[in-house]
């Protein structure tokens, strides 16, 4: 029977504030395979874990992310409790207890986030098997690939599997990441056969994330891992 990987999306969304530590304790605590998080460098150099490039939508700030230093960034709260997570405090929860898909969502990123894993790999056990590096921008992808290719690196689009395709050749990526609307059952076998795994997202509604088990994808990222 094949195992298809459970992966929490921003930790578990639909049940705490996205890509805190506490979304991604209860994504833990529900037996994820995975954990799907994104990162933007802060001007004082730090990994924080934030989807958006401004504070606006998830804290009770405002300003752009890459403009602020860590400081101004933890003295912010997110809905009234939690605080912006840097990745180090990310992976120090998460351990070796499952895998990291790490987005690399701001600019300038990727260069950061290889040397973070480099050091915790050396330092604290994990292996490059633990991660997956993914990002819908070519740039950092390209940085990534060049600087480091023993990271396994996944294709994000919401556009096309075969542009996500020609990427995951050029940069020899090991899956790609398209959103599950764009999957057909025919599409995500080709892609396999070509030696790609496939990681889908983000599929909450259960007819739709009944279809994805149907196509036998590799993973799927919901924002309710208890569904998956």
């Amino acid at each position: 029977m094949l195992q298809i990987l459970k992966i929490g999306h921003r930790g578990a969304k639909a049940h705490l504030p996205e890509n805190t530590l506490a979304s991604f304790q209860y994504a833990l605590d529900m037996g994820v395979n995975g954990l799907e998080l994104d990162v933007h460098v802060c001007s004082t150099g730090e990994l924080v874990v934030i989807h958006d490039f401004t504070v606006d939508r998830t804290t009770n700030g405002s300003g752009e992310v890459h403009k602020m230093t860590l400081a101004e960034l933890k003295a912010l709260t997110v809905e009234g409790q939690y605080t912006i997570s840097t990745l180090e405090e990310v992976l120090d929860l998460a351990g070796k207890k499952c895998f990291l898909n790490i987005e690399l969502k701001g600019r300038h990123t990727a260069v950061p986030v290889s040397e973070l894993m480099e050091r915790y790999i050396a330092e604290k056990g994990f292996t490059y098997n633990d991660f997956i590096v993914s990002s819908f921008q070519r740039e950092e992808l390209m940085v990534m690939h060049d600087i480091n290719p023993n990271i396994h690196l996944g294709i994000l689009t919401q556009a096309s599997v075969t542009q996500a395709w020609r990427w995951a050749q050029e940069f020899s990526a090991k899956a790609i990441h398209p959103h599950f609307s764009l999957l057909t059952e025919s599409n995500v076998k080709k892609a396999q056969q070509a030696g790609y795994k496939v990681y889908t997202w983000t599929v909450n509604e259960p007819e739709d994330i009944e279809r994805m088990k149907l196509y036998e994808v590799d993973g799927i990222m919901s924002d309710y891992p208890e569904r998956l």
